[in-house]
């Protein structure tokens, strides 16, 4: 058996969620190799070839994989998906973007969000909200899977010597093209990678007041900022500060939600946490049925008190 994961970069260093998505290959048994689909991305196939328990590298460098497109990597995918018993992919906007692609044309079901292995054939994935776990036995001989990154620890980022292999990039599907992007500018850390989450819910009232009252703390401990999908519909936070089932998936070191009642949507996206900390004035605040750490206050006396504390 030999797995495939195809790595999420920026064509010049690759993205955490590479790394925790070769921890998952590697459960499954058997080799694990690296794909690097892009244009000008020799860093990151070196990069990649230093991971630990990683066996080969395959780099496809072409102008049809520049944007990464879902149609052209996942016609990559395809030319080689027959060498494979398993092809991972992060279950991240990208990967969610090429995966379901890559199993309808090999006719396989995808299995989704797997967040542990079992066996070769046996995988475990979070359903109705995390509530519960379900545990599904794939009998298709290519596993099609997105692996949720916070159930797996990330691979070494060293200690690897991988070959890497140049293969020509597929020509342009022509189905679809890269029409521009705009970039939101944070200099704060990726919220999916962050170590601390300071996240504000429908409670702080207005987005005035969630950066008068979020941003000096997150400032304080080097946090990044999150927000429940009250506070994002609100328009209070910008949707890329979502945590939740419909939001971001996260699992900080440490996660501080202020004013967060903790609807289902928003546990299951950030209960695996290592210290949940939660300050709400309402004591029976489902939020506080998986913190570590609450207190019954109300957020506005509460937090301007954290902050002069630290």
């Amino acid at each position: 058996m030999t797995a495939l994961v195809i790595a999420e970069h920026d064509h010049g260093s690759l993205k955490p969620a590479t790394l925790n998505t070769v921890t998952a290959a590697l459960a499954c048994g058997g080799d694990v190799h690296v794909l690097i689909a892009g244009l000008n991305a020799c860093a990151a196939a070196q990069a990649a070839a230093s991971i630990a328990g990683v066996a080969k590298v395959i780099h496809a460098d072409g102008a049809s994989l520049a944007e990464q497109l879902a149609e052209n990597v996942a016609a990559q995918v395809l030319a080689m998906a027959s060498n494979y018993s398993h092809i991972l992919f992060p279950a991240t906007a990208h990967g969610k973007n090429v995966a379901p692609r890559v199993a309808a044309k090999l006719d396989v079901a995808q299995i989704s969000d797997i967040t542990k292995v079992d066996a070769a054939d046996t995988f475990e994935r979070p359903i109705y909200a995390g509530n519960a776990i379900a545990i599904v036995q794939s009998l298709d001989s290519i596993k099609v899977l997105t692996v949720r990154t916070t159930g797996f620890d990330p691979a070494a980022t060293s200690g690897g010597s991988a070959a890497i292999e140049s293969v020509a990039a597929v020509a342009d599907s022509g189905t679809s093209r890269f029409v521009g992007s705009e970039i939101a500018k944070n200099d704060r850390p990726e919220l999916t990678a962050a170590k601390i989450i300071v996240s504000g819910g429908r409670a702080l009232g207005s987005s005035d007041k969630f950066n008068e009252v979020m941003t000096p703390l997150a400032d304080k401990l080097g946090a990044a900022l999150g927000a429940s999908r009250a506070a994002v519909d609100a328009g209070y936070a910008p949707n890329d500060w979502q945590v939740g089932q419909t939001g971001k998936i996260v699992a900080p070191q440490l996660y501080i939600a202020c004013g967060i009642s903790g609807a289902i949507q928003h546990l299951a996206g950030m209960k695996d946490s290592k210290v949940i900390v939660a300050i709400n004035k309402d004591e029976e605040a489902p939020i506080f049925s998986v913190a570590d750490y609450g207190l019954v206050a109300d957020l506005f006396v509460a937090v301007p008190e954290l902050i002069a504390a630290l």
